[in-house]
């Protein structure tokens, strides 16, 4: 048995699966956002599981950010309360054993390779547009981690060919850059660009409910996160050129984006037939919390 665990900025997730991947137990607490709180949680957690199921074979931990190959701290969380901490060392001494830690799209992407939208295929990668922005490369149902533990990293790039109105209508990243994919392609970001730019305080549910009301600004807006969407996988595509891309995170659920991102992608990307196909995640919200499992 694994356990997988999803530690996130609103909740933290928990999964007891097999070695076949059936899920035996889950549970869904709060997130304390403070780092002992943090660790209390995915600690309740494991208990819970054992003394219902007895001690288990391995623990992945999916987070944000990821761990500094020079001083083994948390780093680019925007948990940020983890910053700076040494979450992996912790976690192994509270638990008593060996724990795998991972950034949360590695396990995204992980989880879609071995039995979700990237089944199949070689090189998959998963992108999280949700609350924040990320990406995860599997290869051969491996993470790609990178010496600087970046890989993948999408979020925080920079929108290729920003216009002036692009660069008017965006609020500059918690990061500290100005430009980032995430200021324009995850769900706070899809809204700021859209209030500032029309002048109203809409959520991006609100935003999708005009747009299935035929409202024209948010007719428009949409049309514009596509493409937006489009620019930034360019990028991926020319230079990992994968079999295939999962969307994961609450802006994924938009049916739109799948019957025009495609179309779109093929202008910006550096081939004459572009054979890279963008789709949607299998396992949902449960995706992170299984990659996490499959981790070991």
């Amino acid at each position: 048995m694994k356990i997988g665990i999803d530690l996130g900025g609103t909740k933290t997730e928990g999964i007891l699966i097999d070695s076949s991947g059936k899920e035996l137990k889950r549970e869904r607490i709060k997130t304390e956002k403070n780092y002992d709180g943090s660790i209390n949680g995915i600690l309740s957690i494991v208990k819970n599981f054992e003394n219902s199921f007895g001690d288990v074979e391995s623990i992945g931990i999916g987070m944000p950010g990821a761990i500094s190959a020079d001083s083994a701290l948390i780093k680019n969380a925007n948990s940020i309360w983890l910053n700076g901490k040494p979450l992996k060392k912790d976690l192994e001494k509270i638990l008593n054993r060996k724990i795998n830690l991972e950034n949360d799209a590695n396990c995204f992407a992980l989880s879609e390779a071995v039995d979700g939208g990237g089944k199949g295929y070689k090189v998959v990668f998963g992108v999280i547009i949700g609350t924040g922005t990320g990406g995860g490369i599997s290869i051969d149902k491996q993470v790609l981690r990178g010496v600087n533990r970046i890989s993948g990293e999408w979020g925080h790039v920079t929108l290729p060919n920003r216009t002036d109105d692009e660069k008017k209508f965006v609020k500059k990243c918690y990061c500290g850059k100005d430009g980032c994919m995430e200021t324009y392609v995850s769900g706070p970001g899809f809204a700021n660009c859209f209030n500032l730019r029309f002048g109203k305080e809409y959520d991006s549910h609100q935003i999708i409910e005009g747009f299935k009301n035929n409202d024209k600004d948010c007719k428009l807006a949409l049309n514009l996160y596509v493409d937006h969407l489009a620019r930034g996988l360019s990028l991926v595509c020319n230079i990992l050129d994968p079999d295939v891309i999962v969307l994961g995170g609450g802006m994924s659920n938009i049916d739109f984006i799948y019957e025009n991102i495609n179309i779109a992608l093929q202008k910006y990307v550096f081939t004459d037939n572009l054979h890279t196909k963008v789709v949607k995640n299998v396992h949902g919200d449960s995706s992170g919390v299984r990659g996490a499992a499959w981790l070991s």
